[in-house]
């Protein structure tokens, strides 16, 4: 099962000071029990610590995109040369995956699953023993439906505006934060219904 999705900014590598990682959105669909932490629990302390969480992952998955970008010896792709209506090129996108222990910063193992897509990182969260295959291609075609639905590399694009969009694309794709195997035909029919229920 995922235990979370999360879109974040992704500075180039070899760039100072131009600012911090930033989630952007997040979701998640699993709450940690602390079993052994004798602190009250509270809706608000359990917000923050998925905050801290979220956050980490996107600050590791940015260190490892920007890494993966050096050893590779490629010039980081410039987001003025892309222009909006041109396809991004998901194929050439800079992907991993990498386990967390338990503890840091969950308290089970977790495995993250991760695209970089120019200035935007895309993220999955998952248990330690779910299948990675179907877990990157549900990443893939998650950031594709997201960046030709949603523009997300248009200036000017707000994702705060358009969280009821990419609620629907997940309802859709990762419901509940299943992994779902999907055939080219059941994708094209969840796009259509989508693009119906959400016109451009």
């Amino acid at each position: 099962m995922v235990h979370a999705f999360l879109i974040h900014t992704l500075r180039a590598p070899n760039v100072e000071d131009t600012g911090l990682c930033r989630v952007l959105y997040s979701c998640v669909f699993g709450a940690e029990k602390s079993l052994d932490d004798p602190r009250p629990h509270g809706a608000e302390r359990d917000r923050l610590l998925r905050k801290e969480q979220i956050l980490a992952v996107a600050r590791q998955v940015e260190s490892m995109c920007q890494l993966q970008q050096q050893a590779s010896g490629r010039p980081p792709a410039d987001l003025q040369s892309q222009s909006s209506d041109e396809p991004v090129p998901l194929q050439e996108a800079p992907r991993g995956a990498f386990r967390l222990a338990a503890g840091d910063p969950f308290q089970e193992p977790r495995t993250v699953v991760w695209l970089g897509v120019l200035s935007l990182g895309f993220a999955l969260v998952l248990d330690a023993h779910d299948n990675l295959l179907l877990a990157e291609s549900t990443l893939r075609l998650l950031a594709r439906l997201l960046l030709d639905h949603l523009r997300l590399l248009t200036p000017g694009t707000n994702l705060l505006l358009r969280a009821d969009r990419i609620e629907g694309i997940l309802t859709r794709f990762l419901p509940h934060g299943q992994l779902l195997f999907l055939n080219d035909h059941f994708v094209q029919g969840l796009e259509k219904e989508f693009s119906a229920a959400w016109p451009r």
